[in-house]
């Protein structure tokens, strides 16, 4: 079990590294715990258990996979030797990462051991394991803090579980810390935790607190080294927490020590520790104080640093007046020097600084008596010290102490300051800082008004004096809050104007450049500043500044790098929107002015290596964050002051400088929850607007912007919106899509426009890629003639047609020389230079780039709206999916575009993504496929997709594109059928592939997609489904079945506009497409409840049905017409369309349909024919020389006229013959002109006795005419002499004119062309009742001109006409005339070829003609024509083939009797020459009618494939030339084109038989198999039988299968059974299984397709065979094809035969009942389902089948068994478990064994397992199954059934028999997971068996009974007593005494 274990982890191991998080969780949630459940853990599997984990540190970054980690942790540590394993590994990892000091999974790491000390007995196991981890914890500890705040709090949370659950082991870490085995002095982050967890609890603070104030102690304030900042802030929970009782008995001793001796290293911590206690330092205070001083006034800045904030800190937390004075009073002390003179200034001004300090003092009436005092001290200082920077100092401190108290403000201080104000310049702006101070303290403003005079006077010489600039700042400042206060002040400004002065001199107030330099101090001046002006002053600021400038400023203060001024200019931000709610729209403009161009200085930092020079307003970039937290305050002030700004504020939170590299909307979330939190419902502002926000998005200030931040910024915000308000959105969106001007631009682009703009600026779009010349001036020119003269001369063409450059020689120096002279001179000089060639390429440049810039404005704009669109889309999936047929409308043109293709297919990949899950995730070959399709020529295409019999792909590994989304959408249909908008996206993909004009591979898939999608109430693309299905119909007949009815179903959803379209099925070229069109039809509904209205193309479409050439068809559209209901009326348009239709018949459909037409409508006639001939005269005037290609339309017309010969009236005959002659009868094609003659020769038969004189002078006029045109004279004389002919059988017989129409139809037989021969022939027959008297005389002349004439085409004449001949005068002229006489002595005839071959064209036009009236002078002449065939000459043998053609074609089916067997004898001949003309009439014989070849086929081809190892070279090719010939006939075209292969087979079966088979086999068939076919396949397949290989005989036997369910007739395959079926039955018997099992069911098909009547005797034989007493092999095979050939004669001959069956099983020959229970095998394969009726009779044979005393028999019955099991396992169920049940006690042993191996089949079936598992060793306890499994069995068979059957199983484990033993053991083990608990479910039902089997009648069953009872108790012991014994007490109430016997017993 271990060893599965081992196995199943290590499989595991190589997954866990999927990027699949639903994987991950699978894994550890639902894998590997089974695995730690079901197997005793070992140090093997620990370790590799711990590998695994550890696998997952650095990959596992979402929650999901980390949480099922930690909880197969957390399992997993209960047991020792894992959590060892994992203890050691988790130590040593920890160790590494500290030494790489890399963050990567530390907080893992964290948790993990964490993990570790909570679920383990880890901490208890060893102490110095414990110390370890804990040291590495805070070492790794110190690396997460420096992390994120996340991740911090992560940690803490982490710790803080951790020290809940365990309490001890908190108490372990600080006794550890206390006694240093954890070092913390470099880590302190862990004490920090430590205490903070400690702080929780008051309770567990106050245990610890001595350990970490001694700590503290220890470690901080008696540190030999100065402490760390993090160390001495770990300890802040304790000094928050900290009483007066410690810390001033503990603390302030240490630190005043410390501050004595070693103040250095102390001064930081105990300013920290002042800073943090919540205790009031009054008592303290003094004597930390006198320590202090001295480092305040020390040479060390740092120290002095230090001591000040002790001083505020002392100063902020002492209450105490007198506490406060006596500071003071220490401080005033140092500086009237009681500690000596303070000599240095640095010691001066570190006093001050720390009077300065104590201005922290808390509120109190106290402070403005002290404030009063320090002021007059201070003031006194002043004047006593000379040192600028200590006067500065006092200034600073005297600033602070005044803002503290009004009171302090004496007259002396105020004129101290005006007196200061005309100071020297550091001092003067000392002075104005020093009042901006006092000034904070607004009641102080008014006492200081009388400063106004200067400070003005200051603001006008700041402001025109730049030096001066930064005082004027201030003093603006003072100015502005006084005049705030004080009227009279403000009149004073006023009248100064100062406002103007500052507005001319400095419009922005403070430039950006001025700002960005000053200290900190100045910025917030400014910011006080700002905020003055524009809350106190707005209306003047308004009046005079540019306000633009004065928001630019702010918005800099705003995004300022300090966070103090940044402070500061928020609170001035909030305060001034408020007092001036205008300046918000203003405020966000400048904002987004301000991101472009902090946007392009980021563009530019990041694509230049150069220092970019600094912006003037944007001095440095601001982070993300500041300008995130800016957005947020201008927003929030905004929407505050004007709700519609919010379109700018969405537009900002999209800006790129705004998001950064977070998700796209991750600021707008932020930003909507603040404005959400102040109240604003943003959604329902955007919802009531949304038409005007999209109008902005889209307009010139969002996506239509210049900036390509901004467009950005505006997609990002549409792509928002599209998530908050979707339908609104769009809706907008389309209108501006649909109005877009650039679209139509667009579409309107010339081919040039596109050429100017793929051209480079300044080259011109005809010089691309050709050599330009340099501009030579007129002087290089002059002085250079004989270089540049040629290259002057050559016209622009040539220049272009040269690809290269004029080679320049070394001529002459000056030339250069002069060249760089000249570059010096002015441009004029150039310009007259210029020749007129150069100056209008330059008009034309300059032409050319205004278009081009027109271009590029076009794809800017379409790109930008693509994108757009895109993105919208991706946004919002589920919405952009409704909308995907617009979307698609729009991106599908613009994929051709020559200008946007690429982002057009970029955004195609969007809209693919919105398709319905999973298909989303074939997004980009969608939309590479849509492209394709849209782009490229069907030839590419139809490469990416497979052919039906492409081998080579499935060669190739990586399916095709194609192939990759078909797999796609099957998946995706998996479920049911797509979503309508995503079919429809999809489907021009499935119309491409079914467009192909042949079958590929992928045609079933794709068809299985459509059939999904056929729900009439959606809106489907019906009409272009229709029209696909029509086409794959016509290519792949073989689809009939399928398509059929799914054209009907599409077809119930059709609309009545929608019926014409769907018509266009009835234009097919296939009679099954034009049928399945009109089913299809019949079910639209508007069709089938007669409520379709009249349509002109409908009734067409239908009416040229009900004239097909097919019957049936003209039937069904018979019906179709009486539900339309309409007349047909007059407009016969689509008719004439219909007549030049590329499909022969639609042309004979519409000819017959205009014909009716014109009959119901007389009227219309003369008008319909007028259209004829213009349309005839319109084709014959298109028609190119040498491609006529509007032939077909004119062959429609002859059609037309041909139909229209018995509608035509008298009154039209001459319109249309004078149409004929003029017209039709010269018309260039052959076939035209020979239909035309057909036409008007019908035309004559109806009409021409009533209008022989209206007629007759019309043809004798132009046959009197002198020729124009020789050529075209000769083919029109033609035609009018066969009308003439044909109008002359209407004269009388004794009409003289007969005559001479006859002399002259016989000159017109000297025509070499066929048609008009055969015409003339026809003409010639009739009009022989005239000419009986000159008959002998007409014959002879037609033999003599057969026999003698020199041309070839006057013989064939002759021949046409001696056949008209003798059909006009009969079939006796034959001999009267002895024409059969004279044919055969020209035959015969040695000395001339010509009597020869013209007696030849003789016999095949007899024979043609006479037809079946022939054929007993065929039968005479043969011996001659075999004469022929050998003949030396070639014409006579071509001409004896032609003959022999036509012999064949008229023979009937007596005649091929009477001809076979005198060619079949010739082949029998010893000379070669009659061999060979034997074999050449025999290979003629495939031009038999199909009936006749049919029978002949197979008496020929065996002989023919004799004839191919003859020993003469001739008779051998011409037996391959027979059997090419009867390939030619072959109208299968699959095996048309593989009739070279196949006679490769017939010609060397060695070697080609099994290549043949292979072909036949790879080959798909699609159409039926005619006999040529037959003739053919079946020599082969019959040798493949015969042939020693089982993998042949496996594939001939197939094909016999195949072939006769492909067969058109079945009778075509009679002939052949007799050859074929003793081979299959040889086969059925072979060795090999495989081999028998394709025979049988070759024999299946055989009887299915031909019905049993053609196979009398095979049914007994298979019977026969199966008694037989041969090999074993024999009756299998036997009992394989029986059940085949018994599944094909179907359920009624079974019932009838299966008692038969049944009695033999019970046989009294061994060898009969081996083959009848041998059939059951093979039954259930072959019926199915079907056979489940019949399992009750067939059980008890099998059964008792089992017991047999024979083995084979037994196996036998067996292996019935388990393929009845393996079939029917889970529908028959209650049929065969109890039979299996009883067979598991039954005396007999064998069946015994055999029942439980069927139950392990039952059950394996159930739980869904194969039953292989090797269960080697190991106890009885351990099985190989699974929880789940178990489960399956009992949702089968029920909880009580499940019970019965595991209680029988356990019994019969401890069987007497080892085989029974054996075969229970391993069932058990297969499909119990734990025995253990498995007993105890099943104790009631298992002692209820056993006990049942003790009291058996059977010794056998009461032994296995005690021996199971015995082996429980065994097994189970004392815990099997509690269980039993209840039971046993229960038994005791049966009424069976024998039981109760049995149970006093037990």
């Amino acid at each position: 079990m271990a060893e599965n274990s081992l196995d199943s982890l290590v499989s595991i191991a190589g997954l866990v590294s999927t990027q699949s998080t639903k994987t991950r969780v699978r894994i550890f949630r639902h894998e590997l715990p089974p695995v730690l459940d079901n197997s005793a853990m070992c140090t093997e599997l620990a370790s590799l258990l711990v590998d695994i984990i550890f696998r997952t540190l650095s990959i596992y970054d979402d929650r999901g996979s980390r949480n099922a980690v930690d909880d197969l942790i957390a399992k997993a540590l209960g047991d020792v030797l894992f959590m060892k394993n994992f203890a050691a590994a988790l130590v040593q990892v920890m160790e590494r990462q500290l030494k790489v000091q890399s963050h990567v999974g530390c907080y893992r790491l964290l948790r993990w051991s964490c993990l570790l000390l909570s679920r383990s007995q880890f901490a208890t196991v060893s102490k110095n394991a414990l110390c370890r981890v804990a040291a590495t914890q805070a070492a790794l500890l110190h690396i997460v803090v420096q992390r994120s705040f996340r991740e911090r709090r992560a940690c803490k949370q982490t710790f803080f579980n951790l020290f809940s659950q365990s309490p001890n082991i908190y108490k372990i870490y600080v006794e550890e810390l206390k006694d240093g085995r954890i070092p913390y002095k470099d880590c302190p982050e862990l004490i920090r935790l430590l205490l903070e967890f400690s702080s929780t609890s008051p309770s567990l603070f106050e245990q610890c607190k001595p350990t970490y104030l001694d700590m503290y102690v220890k470690t901080v304030l008696n540190a030999r080294e100065k402490p760390t900042q993090v160390l001495c802030e770990a300890f802040y929970s304790l000094f928050t927490c900290m009483s007066h009782e410690d810390f001033q008995s503990i603390v302030v001793p240490s630190s005043v020590k410390m501050l004595k001796r070693n103040p250095e290293i102390v001064l930081e911590s105990v300013g920290i520790l002042l800073k943090s206690v919540n205790l009031d330092l009054s008592k303290y205070a003094t004597e930390i104080l006198l320590v202090v001083l001295p480092q305040a006034r020390h040479a060390d800045e740092g120290r002095r640093v230090g001591a000040l904030a002790i001083v505020r800190s002392l100063s902020q937390k002492s209450s105490n007046p007198d506490v406060l004075e006596a500071m003071f009073n220490a401080v005033k002390a140092v500086i009237g020097g009681s500690e000596g003179r303070l000599a240095f200034p640095y010691q001066r001004i570190g006093m001050v600084n720390a009077l300065q300090e104590l201005s922290n003092a808390p509120e109190g009436k106290y402070v403005n008596g002290l404030s009063r005092a320090i002021c007059v001290f201070l003031l006194t200082y002043y004047k006593d010290d000379g040192n600028e920077e200590v006067k500065l100092a006092i200034l600073s401190a005297v600033a602070s102490w005044a803002a503290r108290s009004a009171d302090a403000i004496q007259p002396d201080l105020v004129s101290f300051i005006a007196s200061g104000l005309k100071e020297k310049e550091a001092l003067r702006r000392g002075h104005l800082r020093c009042l901006r101070g006092i000034c904070k303290n607004a009641d102080a403003v008014l006492q200081v008004s009388s400063l106004l005079g200067p400070l003005v006077q200051l603001v006008k010489t700041g402001f025109t004096k730049a030096v001066q600039r930064l005082d004027g700042i201030y003093a603006l400042l003072l100015v502005g809050k006084i005049a705030a206060l004080d009227i009279k002040a403000e009149e004073t400004v006023a009248k100064e104007k100062i406002w103007s002065l500052i507005s001319q001199n400095e419009p922005s107030l403070v430039p950006i450049s001025l700002a960005s330099k000053l200290s900190t101090e100045d910025c917030m001046a400014c910011v006080d500043l700002l905020e003055v002006l524009l809350v106190e002053h707005l209306r003047r600021v308004l009046d005079t500044f540019s306000v633009r400038l004065l928001l630019q400023l702010m918005i800099f203060l705003i995004c300022h790098p300090s966070w103090d001024i940044r402070r500061m200019a928020y609170n001035a931000t909030r305060k001034i929107i408020t007092a001036a709610p205008q300046l918000s729209e203003d405020l966000l403009l400048e904002f987004i002015n301000f991101l472009s161009v902090v946007g392009e200085k980021i563009y530019l930092s990041k694509t230049s290596d150069t220092e970019i020079s600094v912006d003037p307003q944007v001095p440095f970039l601001p982070s993300v964050e500041v300008l995130v937290k800016a957005l947020v305050l201008i927003s929030s002030a905004a929407v505050a002051a004007d709700p519609s700004s919010s379109v700018r504020v969405l537009f900002c939170s999209h800006h790129p400088c705004v998001v950064g590299t977070a998700k796209r909307d991750a600021v707008w979330r932020r930003l909507y929850k603040c404005l959400q939190t102040l109240g604003f419902d943003v959604i329902g502002i955007f919802s009531a607007d949304v038409g005007n926000l999209s109008k902005g998005l889209l307009g010139p200030m969002g996506l239509m912007s210049a900036n390509p931040l901004e467009q950005q910024a505006a997609i990002s915000s549409l792509s928002t919106l599209m998530s908050i308000t979707p339908r609104d959105t769009y809706i907008e969106f389309e209108k501006h899509l649909q109005n877009l001007p650039d679209r139509f631009s667009h579409d309107m682009l010339s081919e040039n426009d596109v050429l100017v703009f793929h051209t480079p600026e300044g080259v011109l779009s005809n010089e691309q890629g050709v050599y330009v010349a340099e501009s030579i001036t007129a002087k290089n020119t002059k002085q250079a003639k004989g270089r540049f003269r040629m290259y002057e001369d050559q016209n622009d063409m040539d220049l272009i047609g040269s690809n290269h450059s004029v080679k320049r020689e070394p001529a002459s120096r000056e030339v250069a020389g002069v060249g760089k002279k000249d570059t010096g001179k002015s441009t004029k000089k150039a310009d007259k230079g210029k020749t007129a060639k150069e100056e209008a390429r330059e008009l034309l440049l300059k032409e050319e780039a205004s278009i081009r810039e027109k271009v590029q404005e076009i794809q800017k704009n379409l790109s930008l709206m693509l994108t757009a669109l895109g993105e919208m889309a991706v946004a919002n999936p589920v919405f952009a999916h409704s909308q995907l047929p617009s979307l698609v409308r729009f991106v599908d043109p613009l994929l051709r575009s020559p200008i946007v293709c690429e982002v057009a297919f970029e955004t195609m990949v969007k809209l693919a993504r919105c398709t319905a899950p999973p298909l989303c995730n074939w997004a980009l070959d969608i939309a590479t496929a849509l492209r394709l399709i849209v782009t490229e020529e069907d030839r590419l295409v139809f490469d990416l997709i497979p052919s039906g019999g492409d081998e080579e792909a499935n060669e190739r590994p990586s399916l095709g594109l194609f192939e990759r989304i078909i797999n796609g959408m099957s998946v995706s249909c998996k479920s049911g059928p797509l979503p309508v908008d995503s079919f429809t996206f999809v489907f021009p993909i499935i119309e491409r592939i079914l467009l192909s004009s042949k079958k590929t591979r992928l045609h079933d898939d794709v068809l299985r997609i459509v059939y999904l999608h056929m729900d009439p109430l959606l809106p489907l693309p019906r009409l272009r489904m229709l029209s696909v299905l029509y086409h794959v119909l016509g290519v792949v007949p073989a689809y009939q079945a399928s398509i059929a009815p799914a054209l009907n179903e599409l077809s119930l959803g059709l609309q009545p506009n929608e019926v014409a379209p769907a018509l266009y099925g009835v234009y097919a070229k296939d009679v099954h497409v034009r049928m399945a069109c009109l089913n299809a039809v019949k079910c639209i509904p508007a069709i089938s409840s007669r409520s379709l209205p009249e349509n002109v193309e409908v009734a067409t479409s239908i009416w040229i049905a009900l004239h097909d050439p097919e019957k049936s068809i003209a039937e069904a559209a018979e019906d179709i017409w009486d539900r339309y209901g309409h007349e047909f009326g007059t407009d016969y348009s689509g008719l004439f369309k219909a007549l030049s239709h590329s499909n022969y018949n639609v042309r004979l459909a519409a000819a017959e349909a205009l014909a009716t037409a014109l009959d119901e409508n007389p009227d219309s006639i003369q008008e319909s024919l007028s259209t004829l001939f213009s349309l005839y005269i319109r084709d014959a005037g298109f028609g190119d020389e040498s491609v006529d290609s509007d032939w077909l339309g004119r062959q429609g017309i002859a059609l037309a006229l041909h139909s229209a010969a018995d509608v035509l009236r008298t009154k039209d005959l001459p319109v249309v013959m004078t149409f004929l002659i003029s017209r039709a009868l010269a018309d260039p094609n052959a076939d035209v002109r020979g239909r035309m003659i057909n036409a008007g020769i019908l035309i004559i038969d109806k009409h021409g006795r009533e209008n022989v004189s209206l007629l007759f002078p019309i043809f004798e006029n132009y046959l009197n005419k002198t020729a124009s045109d020789e050529e075209k004279y000769d083919l029109v004389r033609e035609g009018v002499v066969i009308f003439t002919g044909a109008l002359a059988k209407h004269l009388a017989k004794d009409d003289p004119k007969v005559h001479a129409v006859v002399e002259k139809l016989l000159d017109v037989l000297n025509t070499p062309s066929e048609a008009v021969q055969r015409a003339v022939s026809m003409c010639l027959s009739p009009l022989m009742q005239s000419k009986q008297d000159d008959a002998p005389a007409l014959v002879t002349r037609l033999l003599d001109q057969l026999m003698k004439s020199d041309k070839y085409g006057e013989r064939r004449g002759a021949a046409f006409g001696l056949a008209g001949v003798v059909k006009g005068f009969g079939i006796s002229c034959l001999k009267k005339y002895g024409i059969v006489a004279v044919l055969r002595e020209g035959l015969v005839d040695r000395n001339s070829a010509k009597c020869r071959e013209g007696a030849l064209l003789g016999f095949e036009c007899l024979c043609e003609t006479l037809g079946r009236l022939f054929e007993p002078y065929v039968i005479q002449m043969l011996p001659l024509l075999l004469v022929s065939f050998s003949d030396q000459v070639v014409a006579v043998r071509d001409a004896s083939e032609c003959a022999a053609r036509a012999m064949m074609s008229q023979l009937s089916a007596q005649g091929v009797k009477l001809v076979l067997p005198s060619l079949l004898k010739g082949l029998e001949d010893k000379a070669w020459r009659t061999k060979q003309s034997s074999v050449q009439l025999l290979g003629a014989m495939a031009y038999c009618a199909p009936q006749q070849l049919s029978q002949c086929l197979p008496k020929i081809v065996p002989k023919l494939t004799e004839v191919l190892t003859d020993t003469h070279p001739k008779v051998q090719s011409a037996g391959q030339m027979a059997l090419q010939q009867v390939g030619s006939v072959i109208k299968n075209p699959e095996i048309a084109s593989l009739v070279p292969t196949l006679l490769m087979g017939l010609t060397d079966p060695n070697d080609y038989t099994k290549y043949s088979l292979d072909i036949l086999l790879q080959t798909t068939f699609i159409n039926s198999i005619d006999a040529p076919s037959l003739a053919l396949l079946v020599p082969i397949v019959h040798r493949g039988l015969r042939e020693r290989s089982a993998e042949t005989k496996k594939k001939a036997a197939q094909i016999v299968g195949n072939m006769c369910s492909l067969v058109t007739e079945p009778k075509d395959m009679i002939p052949y059974i007799g050859l074929l079926l003793p081979e299959v039955k040889k086969v059925l018997v072979d060795p090999i299984p495989e081999v028998r099992s394709v025979a049988a069911r070759a024999l299946g098909s055989l009887i299915r397709g031909m019905g049993e009547e053609n196979f009398q005797d095979l049914v007994p034989w298979l019977f026969d065979t199966l008694k037989s007493d041969n090999s074993n092999v024999e009756r299998s095979g036997a009992a394989q094809g029986l059940s085949e050939v018994l599944a094909a004669l179907g359920t009624v001959y079974f019932e009838h035969v299966l008692p038969d069956i049944i009695r033999n099983c019970s046989h009294q020959r061994a060898s009969v009942r081996d083959g009848y229970l041998t059939l059951f095998k093979y039954l259930p394969r072959s019926l199915g389902i079907q056979f489940q009726n019949y399992l009750q009779q067939a059980l008890p044979a099998i059964l008792d089948g089992l017991a047999d005393e024979n083995e084979s028999v037994r196996d036998a019955a067996l292996g019935a068994g388990h393929v009845l099991v393996e079939h029917y396992a889970t529908t028959s169920l209650p049929l065969l478990l109890p039979a299996v049940e009883d067979g598991i006690f039954n005396d007999n042993w064998r069946i015994r064994q055999s029942s439980v191996e069927l139950l392990g089949d039952l059950l394996f079936k159930v739980a869904g397992t194969s039953g292989k598992a090797l269960l080697e060793g190991g106890s009885d306890d351990e099985g190989a199954s699974t929880e789940a499994q178990g489960r399956a069995i009992i949702e089968v068979l029920g909880r009580d059934k499940r019970n019965e059957v595991l209680a029988a199983l356990y019994m019969v484990r401890t069987d007497v028999s080892l085989s029974v033993r054996q075969a229970a053991l391993h069932v058990w083990k297969t499909i119990v997971a734990n025995t253990p608990k498995t007993l105890k479910e099943i104790m009631p039902v298992l002692m209820n068996t056993l006990i049942t089997s003790l009291a058996s009648s059977s010794s056998e069953r009461r032994q296995v009974a005690g021996r199971s009872l015995g082996e429980l108790v065994r097994k189970l012991g004392e815990r099997v007593l509690p269980l039993i014994i209840p039971i046993l007490s229960k038994g005791l109430k049966d009424p069976n005494t024998g039981r109760r016997q049995l149970i006093e017993f037990g």
